[in-house]
């Protein structure tokens, strides 16, 4: 099986804001794009137009309708791919070496001139977050974009992750977490960041901003609002303070 490193120089990671990512799945297509134009084994469609079409992404959005307390229903959109967990139990399980995690900056790699297809790494890991890729039958998953961030031909600007460059809600935000002065840092420090399911102990990398509280809207104009002031407060209620608004 594979060994962990003991101690990574950087905790490079993504720092996702769940509270302004509007599910609109850009982040997805482009890292569909990116990693099937520049990688070395490209992610694979079979029957891409036909009935039953089969594809690996390495990114995936999820969408959810929650109901807060007593406060009104909203839509959260979760996206979600490998979390390079600082104690990653797809590496631990590999029995060829080909799952690995890298001292350097601590993202999780899939060497995939080794991999045999075995699954064992995608039955490991609790997020569901590594794909069997259907052509080449070897393991896929999230790399950071490591062919992006070290490339040094690129412009400053475009040394970050595919889906944090094209995220037009700035929901994505890439780091060191290991820095406690870096963006993501702060971030998730100002925000009360999460770890996605704590309970397993994988200690990802990647961490969650909460959806903000949302405020009940004030429908005291509208026909609606009117009628629920008449239920709370009373006809009188409702006309004392629309009295008061238009004086």
């Amino acid at each position: 099986m594979t060994s962990l490193p003991q101690y990574t120089d950087r905790s490079l990671g993504l720092v996702i804001d769940l509270d302004t990512c509007v599910g609109c799945h850009a982040c997805v297509v482009n890292c569909k794009e990116w990693n099937t134009g520049g990688y070395p084994a490209p992610l694979s469609d079979v029957d891409a137009y036909g009935a039953e079409p089969v594809g690996s992404f390495l990114n995936r959005i999820h969408t959810f309708e929650r109901k807060p307390g007593d406060g009104p229903a909203e839509i959260v959109h979760f996206p979600k791919s490998c979390l390079h967990c600082a104690d990653a139990p797809c590496v631990t399980v590999c029995p060829t070496g080909a799952s690995y995690k890298r001292s350097e900056d601590g993202i999780v790699l899939v060497d995939e001139s080794m991999c045999i297809g075995c699954g064992l790494c995608a039955w490991a890991c609790p997020y569901g977050a590594r794909e069997m890729d259907p052509d080449e039958m070897v393991m896929k998953k999230c790399t950071l974009c490591v062919d992006r961030i070290y490339n040094e031909n690129l412009p400053e600007e475009d040394r970050v992750p595919a889906c944090v460059r094209t995220c037009p809600a700035g929901a994505r935000h890439f780091g060191d977490l290991s820095d406690p002065q870096s963006d993501v840092s702060r971030l998730v420090a100002e925000r009360g960041g999460m770890d996605l399911m704590p309970e397993m102990d994988t200690k990802p990398v990647n961490k969650y901003l909460p959806p903000r509280p949302k405020a009940k809207p004030d429908r005291s104009n509208d026909a609606a609002g009117a009628a629920e002031s008449l239920e709370i407060g009373g006809f009188l209620g409702w006309l004392d303070r629309a009295l008061e608004r238009l004086g």
